[in-house]
């Protein structure tokens, strides 16, 4: 074989080696997500350390959010729209979930931004008004200050009325955690039930190896 068809050969051969390297490594690459508005982390992350205590008066740790998929949502019983308008959708969305495994149909919980007048049993009846499984968060201030400032969660405290009642401005993202009890994604607003359950769905999908 003449020298010049012999390098022609080697040349063909690596350039074809290597387009078939990149073409395996592009199918190797996880299509992206088309999501509505949840942004998901490229590595899931730790979640802070905390101790709250649950709407039945038993500590919350970090703990409690492992084994199952977590939304996490910050407001208070008092909040005269966005709480409650979010609570909702969130419940909407589990009942479009609910031909998932029951494991894999996400937990909500709110975690209270006024531990002055959300107590557990004020809690408890508030989160329950929307959906039975629901479970409401409180804790010491300093606490719950943390957590907020760890994951950064604004909350503006408004000054009080002559009755003493205030109204609180605060971040209204919803916080993903995986069974893994570390923080997935988290989806912006406005929220809507088949916006949410869209999103996770496709999530879990992907949390599952499956190529959407």
């Amino acid at each position: 074989m003449p020298a010049l068809r012999r390098i022609a050969l080697v040349l063909f051969v690596a350039v074809a080696g290597l387009l078939a390297g990149l073409w395996f490594a592009r199918q190797q690459e996880p299509t992206p997500l088309v999501l509505e508005h949840a942004t998901l982390f490229p590595a899931p992350r730790a979640l802070p350390g905390f101790e709250l205590l649950d709407h039945a008066g038993r500590p919350f740790r970090p703990e409690r959010l492992a084994g199952r998929w977590s939304i996490l949502f910050f407001g208070f019983t008092q909040c005269p729209d966005v709480c409650p308008s979010t609570l909702a959708a969130l419940a909407a969305a589990r009942r479009e979930l609910a031909d998932l495994p029951p494991a894999q149909q996400p937990a909500v919980v709110l975690v209270s931004v006024d531990p002055a007048r959300d107590t557990p049993e004020r809690l408890a009846g508030y989160v329950r008004f929307f959906d039975e499984s629901f479970t409401g968060v409180t804790g010491e201030p300093a606490a719950l200050a943390a957590l907020t400032r760890e994951l950064g969660v604004a909350v503006l405290v408004g000054e009080a009325d002559e009755n003493g009642q205030y109204t609180i401005d605060h971040t209204a993202t919803l916080f993903l955690v995986n069974p893994e009890g570390a923080l997935a994604a988290v989806f912006g607003t406005p929220h809507s039930p088949d916006g949410i359950a869209h999103d996770y769905r496709l999530i879990l999908a992907r949390s599952a190896g499956e190529d959407w």
